[in-house]
């Protein structure tokens, strides 16, 4: 991307409240000519387009994820049944050579009569019996393998035939996240320097208001701790700050906003699924009011993106291309609930919450603003 993309701020927020009349296509103004608040709701579409193909391209990644170990899976498991199938049938030989060794043409009472002593008969019958069982313990596992041996084949033709259409499939969705990033940057480098720096100022001002409004509302919690899971997920998050947002990101070196919320758990001892639309789904949902530092705040109706809350009316994110790891306004972006990653964790009796380094919550809360400069926080 641009070192343009790199300098440039919006808000969905704010995007969400503006009001546009319907533009025949053909009669679409240039962007010079188009108001800042429709710069920022076209930015704020946009970006929410990469995000949900870049969450369906997530998705995609850990099912072919799921196939490549499914797929080991039955190759070892294949190996070994064919293993043991060579060994029964090396058992089965020998079983066969044992037999035609000694054969049970003979009546039991002939072989009695023509017996050294009818001890050693007795014995013989034995053998032979013994022999019998074996054969046909033998034949059954046999069989047995053969069965599994050709069933476990089938399984691991379907895993490799579902991973290259998973593969395929991806590769569809990666150009299609790029497509359109594309689209967002031909839209940014059309702007001029002062129409990016009215739309930055735009941003934090709907920002602020927006933020002022949901605490008003008194959705959020008062002041609560976390669990020990989420203390630890807490301050993995806060030593990403900085790091830059990268889609299909998901560490150590960059993220993507899902990518940091399941890296941060996973190092808290808690998997969680690895796209915010699988996290809203799968993980319990809580209401605003019980938010707890490490609880997941999910946004936008089709649940595309996702942040980590801190307390105080604070989100840690990834938000988005062009911007990097930072603190932000829990109202930066439409809310659509929160989802706890440890509904049975109980919550510490004292928390201190980490030290934010200076510069944590420098930048765009949305990727369009003067991202915060690599060496301002450490």
């Amino acid at each position: 991307m641009s070192g343009k993309l790199l300098l440039l701020a919006g808000t969905a927020a704010v995007a969400a409240q503006a009001v546009l009349v319907p533009v025949p296509a053909a009669a679409v103004p240039e962007p010079r000519d188009r108001s800042v608040a429709t710069l920022l709701t076209d930015l704020q579409r946009l970006y929410r387009e990469a995000e949900r193909a870049t969450e369906t391209y997530n998705a995609t990644e850990e099912r072919l994820k799921q196939r490549r170990a499914e797929a080991r899976r039955l190759d070892a498991a294949l190996a070994r049944t064919r293993l043991s199938l060579h060994d029964s049938r090396g058992a089965a030989g020998r079983l066969a050579r044992q037999q035609y060794q000694t054969s049970t043409d003979i009546s039991p009472y002939v072989r009695l009569l023509l017996a050294r002593s009818p001890q050693h008969a007795l014995d013989q019958g034995h053998v032979i019996g013994r022999l019998a069982r074996e054969r046909a313990e033998t034949v059954g596992r046999l069989t047995g393998g053969e069965k599994r041996a050709g069933e476990l084949a089938r399984r691991a033709r379907k895993a490799l035939d579902d991973q290259l259409s998973l593969t395929e499939r991806r590769r569809r969705e990666r150009d299609d996240v790029r497509e359109r990033l594309d689209r967002v940057e031909e839209l940014l480098s059309s702007l001029d320097a002062d129409r990016l720096s009215a739309l930055a100022a735009y941003e934090r001002r709907g920002i602020a208001k927006a933020q002022r409004r949901f605490v008003a509302s008194g959705a959020l919690s008062s002041v609560r701790s976390p669990s020990k899971e989420g203390e630890r997920a807490v301050r993995f998050a806060v030593r990403q700050l900085g790091k830059p947002y990268a889609w299909g990101a998901a560490g150590p070196a960059a993220y993507d906003c899902s990518g940091l919320t399941s890296d941060a758990w996973e190092h808290a001892g808690t998997p969680i699924p690895r796209t915010s639309q699988e996290q809203w789904a799968r993980l319990k949902r809580i209401p605003l009011d019980r938010l707890r530092p490490g609880d997941l705040v999910i946004y936008f109706p089709e649940a595309t993106h996702v942040a980590l809350y801190l307390g105080d009316g604070r989100v840690l994110q990834a938000p988005r291309p062009g911007a990097r790891v930072k603190v932000s306004p829990i109202a930066a972006n439409p809310v659509l609930g929160a989802v706890r990653p440890d509904p049975g964790g109980k919550p510490l009796r004292r928390y201190a919450p980490p030290e934010l380094p200076e510069g944590a919550g420098r930048g765009s809360d949305e990727g369009y603003a003067p991202a915060a400069p690599e060496t301002s926080i450490r």
